[in-house]
C-alpha cells in the first residue's frame, strides 16, 4: 500500500463527515485534503463499529438510521473503507510498548503497523503512543 495512506480516527471522520473543519489544524486539514484528492484517505471497518455503538447508546444523533448514515459517509470522493484482516487482528494482540486496552485503539493502531498508513487523531494516548516511535501518528 502506498506510504500516502491517511487513516481517520473515528472522531476526525465524524468532525469531516459533519463539517467541522474548524477543529482541524491547518496541517491536519491539508493532510486530509490531499489525501482524498489522490484517493488515499481511510476508514477503518472498526470506526463503523465505534459509529453504531455510539449511536445506539444515544451518544451520537443521526438523521437517517445508522447503516445510510455510514454508506453516504463512505462514499464520500477519495475516501476507502479498510477492511479488518486476520493480520491486523493478530497485530492488535501484539502491539509493541505500552498502550491501553481499548480494542477499537488497539485495531487502529495494528491497521496503520500492518497498511503503512499514518494515523490521523486528536487523541493525546494516541499521540503518545506515536512520539514513542511504535507508529506513524499524525496530530488532528
Amino acid at each position: 500500500m502506498p506510504d500516502s495512506l491517511l487513516l481517520l480516527d473515528t472522531h476526525c471522520w465524524l468532525w469531516e463527515q459533519f463539517g467541522h473543519t474548524d477543529r482541524f489544524s491547518r496541517q491536519g486539514h491539508r493532510l486530509i485534503e490531499r489525501a482524498a484528492q489522490s484517493g488515499d484517505l481511510r476508514v477503518s471497518v472498526i470506526s463503523v463499529w465505534e459509529i453504531g455503538m455510539l449511536e445506539a447508546k444515544g451518544r451520537l444523533a443521526l438523521k437517517m438510521s445508522c447503516t445510510e448514515w455510514v454508506n453516504q459517509a463512505l462514499a464520500t470522493p477519495g475516501l476507502s473503507l479498510l477492511p479488518l484482516t486476520p493480520e491486523i487482528a493478530i497485530e492488535s494482540s501484539r502491539l509493541p510498548g505500552e498502550i491501553h486496552a481499548d480494542p477499537a485503539d488497539r485495531i487502529l493502531l495494528a491497521t496503520i503497523r500492518i497498511t503503512g498508513a499514518r494515523l490521523l487523531t486528536a487523541d493525546e494516548r494516541l499521540l503518545a503512543y506515536g512520539r514513542r516511535h511504535h507508529a506513524l501518528i499524525v496530530p488532528a
